[in-house]
This record gives structure tokens, C-alpha cells and sequence, in this order.
């Protein structure tokens, strides 16, 4: 792959519509969707000019801008996948904490 080829896969991926859904129109309210976007690449070639490059693009669910009335609200999305880490993150440590509590009456 060449580098100029490179460069325009990284502006196609890293635009303003990447970020920003459509905007969903019902009942006269507006619904844009946010993504969070993160972005990182590199290259390089060798003394022989062999070269190469790459890149890679995530994406998550941020929220939407809900526009109702004149008035614009930010809803954010809701990661239940982190909510549940943490949870479990929070048993494990009071589990612990019981553990040695225990552990020291005796």
C-alpha cells in the first residue's frame, strides 16, 4: 500500500460523519447520534526503501443530541458492559474486606 493511499483511508475514516450519525427527524423532534473515535497508525521503510504503513479505527456509542422545543439535551449512552466490571470489581473487594475481617476474630 502506498502512502497516499494510506493518507486517504485515514481522512475517510476520520471524519465529522464517523463522529455524527444521520440526524433522525420524528414527531418534531431531531436525534443526532455521538460515537467516540479513536485513531492511530504509523510507518516506516527500510534502508532498500521497502516500506509500510497502517492503521486501525474504534468506535463506541457516546450518546445523542436530542433537539425538542428549541432546546438541545445531551443523552449519554449507557455502557452496561462497565457497569457490570464494576459491580464485580466492587464484590470482589467486599468479599475480601469480609475475608480478613474474619479472618482477624479469630
Amino acid at each position: 500500500m502506498k502512502v497516499d493511499e494510506m493518507l486517504t483511508g485515514v481522512r475517510d475514516a476520520m471524519r465529522a460523519q464517523t463522529v455524527f450519525g444521520e440526524a433522525i427527524e420524528r414527531d418534531g423532534m431531531t436525534v443526532i447520534p455521538a460515537a467516540k473515535v479513536r485513531g492511530g497508525g504509523g510507518g516506516g521503510e527500510d534502508t532498500e526503501h521497502n516500506g509500510g504503513g497502517g492503521f486501525g479505527v474504534t468506535a463506541k456509542p457516546a450518546g445523542a443530541y436530542v433537539i425538542r422545543n428549541g432546546a438541545v439535551e445531551w443523552q449519554p449512552a449507557i455502557d452496561v458492559n462497565r457497569i457490570v466490571m464494576g459491580g464485580q470489581l466492587v464484590a470482589i473487594v467486599a468479599l475480601f474486606v469480609l475475608w480478613r475481617w474474619i479472618a482477624s476474630r479469630r
